[in-house]
């Protein structure tokens, strides 16, 4: 099988993040788990790299861009983001999931993570880790998680 930073990070999401993101250990721990559950070292470090750019991308204020530019986007993310994925960036920013600042960092980690080609599903990840790591974001990053984990979408109110 062939991991990837996402099979990482999706592992780190589910089994420690997600269930009780107060009791997530330190690195080493993490990285033994990691190991212990059969992925890479070098993928480890580079889901460890993901994650602390990530952190590092904090919006410093709590204000959102309203009405921001028209996102246009270069050869590099419309070769690994195909028409379904930029469709749902742009439902999701339209619709008030995203805003403006969280859509480009979405679009900054779903191009860090390696891959050829991204699908919706794992932007659908990507999304939701951003949305959970961003503060203020909790009522969008239930509705992705609805998304995600629900029989049904949720229609946008």
């Amino acid at each position: 099988m062939k991991e990837t930073i996402l099979d990482v990070l999706l592992y780190l999401f589910e089994h420690y993040f997600y269930d009780d993101p107060d009791a997530v250990r330190d690195r080493d721990s993490l990285q033994k788990g990691l190991i212990q559950a059969g992925f890479s070292p070098a993928e480890i470090n580079k889901a460890f790299d993901w994650l602390d750019e990530l952190a590092d991308q904090r919006p410093s204020s709590a204000d959102p861009r309203v009405g921001g530019p028209v996102r246009i986007f270069v050869e590099a993310e419309l070769d690994r983001l195909d028409r379904d994925c930029r469709g749902f960036l742009m439902f999701l920013e339209q619709h008030g999931v995203l805003d403006a600042d969280q859509r480009e960092l979405v679009l900054d980690r779903a191009m860090a993570l390696d891959q050829e080609e991204i699908d919706v599903d794992d932007l659908k990840w990507v999304v939701l880790m951003v949305l959970f790591n961003q503060p203020g974001a909790e009522a969008a990053f239930a509705w992705m998680e609805n998304q995600i984990f629900g029989d049904e979408p949720e229609p946008i109110h």
